[in-house]
C-alpha cells in the first residue's frame, strides 16, 4: 500500500487521497474495503469520481485495500465520530455487503462515495467535499471549487450553484 496509517478496523472510513479529489471507502477487514466504482467493469477504482459522473451509475464493488488505493495515499478518517454515533461494526459491515456488486446512482452532488460511506457508518449521507465546493462558489471562488471537485462536475456544480 502506499500509505499505511495504522492498522484500520471493520467498519472504519477509509480516505484515499486522489490528485483533485478524495475516494472514501468503508473498510471490512481482511484486507478489504467496500466503494462506489465505475459501471464500466474495466474502470479502475480510482477513476471513479470522473467515469462515473458521465454516466450517473456506479457500482458497489468488495476489493482489496491495496488495490483501490493504488499508488496514492490514504487514511482512515472517521471524521465525524465527534459529532454522530456511528452504527455497530456488525450493522455496518451487514449493511456495506447488502450493496455488493449493485448498481447504484451517482451523482457528485447528492450521491457521491462520500455519502455512500457515511450513511454506511453513521446512517446520514454526508459530503464535505460537496459542502466546501457550495461555500467556495457561494463565496464567489469558484476556481477553489473546480479543486475540489472533478472536470466537467465541479464546472457543472458551479454552474448549478449561481442559479
Amino acid at each position: 500500500m502506499a500509505q499505511d496509517r495504522g492498522h484500520p478496523k471493520p467498519g472504519d472510513l477509509i480516505e484515499i487521497f486522489r490528485p483533485m479529489y478524495q475516494h472514501w471507502a468503508i473498510y471490512v477487514g481482511d484486507g478489504y474495503v467496500i466503494n462506489v466504482t465505475p459501471v464500466d467493469e474495466g474502470a479502475p477504482s480510482l477513476s471513479v469520481s470522473t467515469t462515473s459522473i458521465f454516466t450517473r451509475k456506479a457500482k458497489v464493488k468488495k476489493q482489496l485495500l491495496k488495490e483501490v488505493v493504488g499508488n496514492n495515499k490514504w487514511r482512515v478518517n472517521n471524521k465525524h465520530d465527534c459529532s454522530r454515533t456511528p452504527r455497530p461494526v456488525e450493522e455496518i459491515i451487514r449493511r456495506a455487503e447488502e450493496w455488493i456488486d449493485r448498481e447504484v446512482p451517482y451523482d457528485v452532488l447528492g450521491s457521491n462515495c462520500e455519502h455512500f460511506v457515511t450513511e454506511l457508518r453513521y446512517g446520514e449521507r454526508v459530503s464535505d467535499q460537496v459542502e466546501e465546493a457550495k461555500e467556495a462558489a457561494k463565496d464567489g471562488a469558484a476556481a477553489a471549487a473546480v479543486t475540489l471537485l472533478t472536470g466537467a462536475a465541479a464546472a457543472a456544480a458551479v454552474a448549478l450553484l449561481k442559479r
